[in-house]
């Protein structure tokens, strides 16, 4: 009866174990979907949707988007001012109604402006990510390739990383950098397993 209850046992673990190896797998698929598509929308110029990482950094101003838009396009360049949450929200939700807008050339603007008054901000990681994004729209690949490689330079630890690196091998080969791209890439799929950005790795890396 022991050994009865045991396989039982067991075999409900087996099942719970392989019911989350599922949900896991299912959860990565979603997520390389959810890259691919924000990837194809940013490179053919279409708004681009709302993600998880942008959520968590402000999305599109609400009210009087375009007002504060042309305010964070128009910003100076100033030293880092002392922390407000309010208002970095505000200044980068603006810059990245810009890319709603499509308007790429003022929302490369907004956001050097706002990495510039903000390199500490809680948002900038994403605005340094989205630089590399605008840049790469408005088929400024030097540009976007310094905006990719300074989002892991200046914040290694930000959730943007592998994404930025994934781009910035893309933006590489584009160039014409092919040696560049394989290290780049391999880069990723070391230090980044089990990430969207990891398996766009993976596959491009076979491919080269």
């Amino acid at each position: 009866m022991q050994l009865q209850q045991m396989q039982d046992q067991l075999s409900r673990q087996q099942g719970i174990i392989e019911e989350l190896q599922n949900d896991v797998s299912r959860m990565k698929q979603e997520n390389l979907e959810r890259y691919q598509d924000l990837d194809r929308r940013i490179n053919s110029g279409a708004a681009p949707a709302a993600t998880p990482d942008n959520s968590s950094g402000g999305g599109a101003v609400n009210a009087a988007p375009g007002a504060a838009a042309g305010a964070a396009a128009q910003q100076p360049a100033a030293s880092s001012e002392p922390g407000d949450p309010a208002k970095e929200k505000l200044y980068y939700d603006a810059a990245f109604d810009l890319i709603k807008q499509k308007d790429f050339d003022k929302a490369s603007q907004a956001f050097n402006a706002f990495l510039r008054k903000y390199p500490n901000s809680q948002y900038a990681g994403n605005a340094q990510y989205w630089l590399g994004e605008v840049n790469l729209a408005k088929g400024d690949l030097q540009g976007a390739s310094q905006a990719f490689a300074q989002v892991s330079q200046k914040y290694p630890k930000h959730s943007k990383v592998p994404d930025s690196l994934y781009k910035l091998a893309d933006v590489e080969r584009r160039m014409g950098h092919t040696d560049k791209v394989k290290g780049i890439l391999q880069q990723v799929i070391t230090q980044y397993p089990g990430t969207s950005a990891a398996q766009l790795a993976q596959r491009d890396l076979q491919k080269l």
